[in-house]
């Protein structure tokens, strides 16, 4: 009897009956697209096309079975309008997606990686008017000619692609999202920057399209957040790194970069495009006076991350991550912790010490800037000076060139406020 069920189970697989299982379908909306990720129990042959009149995008998957059913999708933030399927034929698949409006929709199967499985990843990208659109909104904070200096600021992982995973559950693209986020609402805040989110979401964006964003948003410095975790559970502390054209400066700087540079085979790209990837990697036109812009701005960012957290370096690390190599814009790597420390885990959590990380980063990036403004720019324009006269008060001066008293003291050193007749105060740009 066993050797009969062996026999009629080669037969099936060489007849090609054996069904693929779709076991899950999953959905990550982002700005310009709508990725759908449907798991598989092995690689599976389909068919994608969009129809009008109504709007829809059809997928066929042969020799496959769905039993389960469709998650309850919140459809608010995409352009689709429902899912469904049903079988076709006798052994195909067919889902069609309802769209509210026409989409570009692209497909490619992913082999498994990690704790995923095959998967077949649908991408629904939005027109190019509206992506148009959303990027002249960020060009708006410009002064008497002058711009702001632009902050890319970059959660690393996202969508697919959980990141480094910790105890409990705790998974690196939540935090460092969450930290992203309390960083750019404190650039927000501070005169002369603005930030620009790379991912704005729990969606994946590839690690080239990451840097390419940054430079079409003319970054002027990109930084990329992350969490990352080692195989001693004992590894712990903050590191900052830059671009390495030749080896890692460490075992563990080796480790995580091959952790990164993974997240497109987790996370999920295309790779029809490898071409320009191998030529943005190969060329590496990284120049001189970038990385070391990158790295003086990594010193300033180590030293106040060592208020906040033990530093598992003292010095700037270098390592070949493909986020840092942007040819014209200064990049940074900060990891803020291992999360696979059971205690580094449990602080990234806390609300107050990503506040806490959040702020030292912002210490380095604006004591970088302050000394080294980019012409063109609304900081390198020449400090006004105010020298104290009697009966003045903070509060008056501060009023009077319309700033805040605490932007007054912090760029002046001021602990107190009490001023000296005579003293001059540097008045920062508003």
């Amino acid at each position: 009897m066993a050797r009969l069920l062996a026999l009629i189970s080669l037969f099936c697989l060489a007849t090609g009956s054996v069904a693929v299982e779709v076991k899950h379908v999953r959905m990550w909306p982002a700005p310009d697209n709508t990725r759908l990720v449907f798991d598989l129990s092995a690689p599976v042959e389909h068919t994608i096309f969009s129809l009008k009149a109504p709007n829809r995008v059809v997928i066929d998957l042969k020799s496959s079975q769905f039993s389960g059913r469709l998650p309850r999708f919140d459809y608010s933030k995409t352009r689709i309008r429902a899912i469904r399927f049903a079988r076709r034929n006798q052994d195909e698949l067919r889902f069609v997606i309802d769209l509210n409006d026409a989409v570009r929709p692209k497909s490619f199967i992913l082999k498994p990686q990690g704790d995923y499985g095959h998967r077949l990843v649908i991408d629904l990208n939005h027109g190019k008017k509206q992506a148009l659109k959303k990027s002249r909104k960020t060009y708006i904070p410009q002064q008497n000619g002058k711009r702001n200096i632009v902050i890319a600021i970059d959660a690393g992982h996202g969508g697919d692609d959980p990141g480094a995973l910790g105890q409990r559950g705790t998974r690196e693209k939540d935090v460092v999202l969450a930290i992203a986020r309390r960083l750019e609402k404190l650039i927000r805040k501070e005169p002369g920057m603005t930030p620009v989110m790379i991912r704005t979401g729990d969606y994946y964006v590839g690690l080239k399209q990451r840097v390419r964003i940054a430079r079409k948003k003319r970054a002027d410095l990109f930084i990329s957040i992350h969490a990352d975790a080692f195989r001693n559970g004992k590894a712990r502390g903050s590191s900052v790194f830059v671009l390495s054209e030749r080896g890692a400066s460490s075992e563990v700087a080796s480790f995580l970069a091959r952790s990164e540079n993974r997240s497109d085979l987790i996370g999920g790209i295309s790779l029809d495009d490898k071409d320009d990837l191998l030529k943005m990697v190969l060329v590496d036109m990284v120049k001189n006076s970038t990385i070391e812009d990158s790295h003086e701005i990594a010193s300033r960012v180590l030293r106040n991350l060592k208020g906040v957290n033990h530093l598992h370096k003292s010095q700037v690390e270098r390592a070949g991550f493909r986020v840092l190599k942007a040819p014209d814009v200064p990049s940074i790597l900060v990891e803020t912790a291992f999360i696979s420390n059971p205690a580094e885990a449990r602080k990234l959590k806390s609300s107050r010490h990503q506040q806490a990380l959040a702020r030292a980063i912002l210490k380095g990036v604006r004591s970088y800037f302050h000394a080294n403004p980019p012409p063109g720019t609304l900081l390198a324009q020449k400090p006004k000076k105010h020298i104290i006269t009697r009966g003045e008060t903070l509060s008056g001066i501060a009023a009077r060139y319309r700033i805040s008293v605490a932007l007054l003291k912090r760029s002046n050193g001021l602990r107190s406020n009490a001023l000296r007749i005579g003293k001059v105060l540097h008045i920062p740009v508003s």
